[in-house]
């Protein structure tokens, strides 16, 4: 169950695709396809499967049916061209490591384990890879505390510096995690504005995964809501409805519009409890209601 936008390249792409992790069906019959340069939202309750989709875009789960390209390649093949942020660590107030050497460890291939080369002399290769983290870290106005521990810093300082590693190789695709969790309302605005700006400056797809939309309406093409193993993909104002929710869920679900613009999606049932794709807390947020702000 899916709409999907044409076109003629994808950053990313999945046709009728299917995942099962310990003999359960997670999703199916999905398909989706990411524009280069487009903004897209991954949308759906706990445990409906969204981080399961980065982990196919990254070769990391295998489809069961269907197929998935990225970048022109296979899943995992071309992980070098991609920035992907995890749901966001903790840091502990005593960490000393400063803002850039985090920065640093995107760039000396701790995610992907492929070191980056600027030329065969040692030096020239250090001077091209400070540059190239300077340059990064202006690029998401982290330079006034990139010298502090990484632990003396707020949520926000420290989102933009993991989004900074996630930038710091110049990639092509950015998957993004839960980059709003745990924010306040201000940060997930700032971050929010922050992606948009860096996706349009360096034409870069971006896919980002979020519990709420309201902060990112006013930036996003379009959202994939994932919901009881299914999917529907296209503009905002078509997928947010009464209409499509209570078709994906297959339960009555109420959209509601407030004065101010603001939707709240009203009935949806909680996912089953034995799949979560969030860590450990999953089971602690209650979405029975979830608020979506319609620009």
């Amino acid at each position: 169950m899916a709409i999907a936008i044409g076109g003629n390249e994808a950053s990313a792409e999945l046709r009728d695709a299917e995942v099962r992790i310990g003999g359960r069906t997670i999703w199916s019959e999905v398909s989706m396809r990411i524009e280069q340069g487009e903004f897209v939202g991954l949308l759906g309750e706990n445990g409906s499967g969204k981080s399961t989709l980065l982990k196919v875009l990254l070769g990391a789960l295998p489809l069961r049916h269907g197929t998935a390209s990225v970048l022109g390649r296979a899943p995992g093949g071309a992980n070098s061209a991609i920035g992907f942020l995890p749901q966001r660590p903790v840091f502990g107030a005593g960490l000393r490591l400063r803002g850039r050497d985090l920065v640093r460890l995107g760039l000396d291939g701790d995610r992907w384990g492929l070191p980056l080369g600027f030329g065969r002399n040692a030096a020239t290769r250090r001077a091209a890879a400070r540059a190239r983290v300077a340059d990064t870290i202006e690029l998401v106005g982290a330079g006034a505390y990139a010298e502090r521990p990484i632990g003396e810093l707020s949520g926000g300082e420290q989102q933009r510096l993991l989004i900074a590693q996630a930038l710091v190789r110049r990639p092509r695709l950015l998957l993004l995690d839960e980059p709003l969790d745990s924010l306040d309302l201000p940060n997930q605005a700032s971050v929010s504005a922050l992606v948009d700006r860096i996706r349009r400056e360096a034409g870069i797809a971006v896919l980002l995964v979020a519990h709420d939309v309201n902060p990112l309406l006013s930036y996003l093409d379009r959202v994939a809501y994932l919901a009881a193993g299914h999917a529907v993909v296209g503009p905002v104002r078509e997928v947010i409805t009464s209409e499509t929710l209570t078709a994906l869920y297959g339960v009555p679900v109420e959209v509601l519009r407030a004065s101010d613009g603001r939707l709240a999606v009203i009935g949806q049932p909680e996912a089953p409890a034995h799949h979560h794709d969030r860590h450990g807390h999953d089971h602690d947020h209650d979405h029975e209601a979830a608020h979506i702000h319609a620009s």
